[in-house]
């Protein structure tokens, strides 16, 4: 059985990140209340900042889960599993005797 490689993110990096998107999600939100406009053009602003926070945390995901399944270790690993796969016979009777 083979062990990943386990990537450190490193946690001044972690919070660097985290520090980052909490201040740019406040600065647009703040910007959205501030803005002289009415409640509607608002709202509308409003859930795009939504959508667009939601959209790149999928995007993110698919990235990463991308960048998993192209690594050695899992393409190894495929390969092994389809090996098995294509050996195993669910019709095959064995006999013991």
């Amino acid at each position: 059985m083979t062990v990943p490689v386990q990537r450190k993110t490193t946690t001044a990096f972690f919070v660097q990140a985290a520090l980052s998107f909490g201040i740019a999600l406040f600065a647009a939100c703040v910007a959205i209340f501030y803005l002289p406009v009415g409640v509607w053009e608002r709202s509308f602003l409003a859930l795009s900042l939504l959508f667009v926070v939601t959209s790149s945390f999928t995007l993110a995901k698919c990235v990463r889960d991308h960048q998993e399944s192209t690594e050695v270790i899992g393409r190894v690993d495929q390969a092994r599993l389809d090996k098995l796969l294509t050996e195993h016979d669910p019709f095959k009777v064995t006999t013991t005797g």
